[in-house]
């Protein structure tokens, strides 16, 4: 009968933060795979945990996998942790999780901290709806593509970025989602020195141009407002004529009825107005 692979949740600053369901499972596996297992040991022997550790990180992950599966499939139970956080959440675990749901090994999370979450939590940050990016591309052309896509998004949204990448990071938000937009950044958290600050874009890139950003961050952005959203849909077709904006959605099936309507939300007018506007263009 096969083993069970463990994800188990680690403190993402505070040692205090293991569970102690997290401490039982990792004493009770027969091997702990770690992403650094110099940084890992550090938590074992807080705890006094001697279970059998080994390496299992991104530039391993699939020759490991093979390994950490053949185990599992075995009977082996495999405890899977991180540096801290949730392992596969912008950490190793996803391939192997993967693997062992192709071999239909059980795979069970053992939870804990996760920094987007605990983040989101403290920001002030609408949290009823939010999207998480983790690791923006390092390359600028493609992190502005990203985000290009996502300046009109409504819900808030969550990201990693290292100290030395913040900067560059903070100035491609302004050009692409806007300066004045609502910015939360959290560092050290959980830690001695958290620090948790809610600026704008631009008064956050103020911020880091006077003072060298230190240690890993969680920075958290606010979604468009429905309003501003509708006024930029507005501004965009502003110089398109009423019949062709309603032709334009007729082309694509919509009804007469239809089209008029979703024209005239887009332009944020009534509909009668659109109408009067119609009748205007096909008297002129």
């Amino acid at each position: 009968m096969a083993g069970i692979l463990y994800l188990v949740g680690t403190p993402i600053g505070n040692l205090e933060d293991m569970t102690l369901r997290g401490i039982r499972t990792l004493k009770e596996a027969d091997l702990i795979a770690a992403e650094d297992t110099r940084t890992s040991r550090r938590l074992l022997d807080a705890y006094g945990i001697i279970t059998p550790l080994t390496s299992y990180h991104k530039f391993n992950e699939e020759e490991k996998g093979e390994a950490l599966l053949g185990r599992l499939l075995s009977g082996e139970s495999v405890a899977l942790i991180t540096d801290a956080g949730m392992p596969g959440i912008s950490d190793p675990g996803e391939v192997l999780v993967r693997k062992c749901r192709e071999h239909h090994v059980e795979v069970t999370a053992v939870p804990g901290p996760a920094a987007c979450i605990t983040g989101l939590a403290i920001s002030g940050a609408d949290t009823r709806a939010f999207v998480f990016e983790g690791f923006l591309p390092a390359d600028n052309r493609d992190k502005k593509r990203v985000l290009e896509r996502m300046k009109t998004e409504t819900r808030t949204m969550v990201f990693y970025e290292a100290p030395h990448r913040l900067r560059k990071t903070l100035a491609v938000f302004g050009e692409t989602v806007g300066s004045d937009r609502g910015i939360t950044l959290c560092r050290e958290l959980t830690k001695k020195f958290e620090e948790v600050r809610r600026l704008s874009i631009e008064e956050a890139l103020k911020e880091t141009e006077e003072r060298e950003p230190r240690g890993e961050y969680v920075v958290i952005v606010d979604g468009i407002s429905e309003e501003a959203l509708a006024a930029d849909r507005a501004k965009g077709f502003a110089g398109m004529d009423a019949a062709e904006h309603v032709a334009m959605y007729e082309r694509q099936g919509m009804t007469r009825k239809e089209a008029m309507k979703a024209a005239a939300a887009d332009r944020g007018i009534p509909k009668r107005e659109l109408y009067a506007a119609l009748l205007k263009e096909q008297e002129g």
